[in-house]
């Protein structure tokens, strides 16, 4: 298993405005997402909707409030 790397917030941001990563709220319940969203951020269910279209290489940078 590969240990996450951590990054501050502003590493963070600055790869999502990029458009390097994609911004994941980790919290399954839609409810919690509403919430605990962030500005780019998109719910896991949105990203298991991505997932058969994204590469394998694609960055994804989950957070938790």
């Amino acid at each position: 298993m590969i240990n996450p790397e951590r990054i501050t917030p502003a590493e963070a941001y600055n790869k999502v405005s990029e458009g390097e990563a994609l911004f994941v709220c980790a919290y399954d319940s839609e409810e919690k997402f509403a919430t605990a969203k962030l500005q780019g951020a998109i719910s896991v269910m949105e990203l298991k909707a991505m997932l058969p279209s994204l590469g394998k290489g694609r960055e994804i940078i989950f957070y938790c409030a």
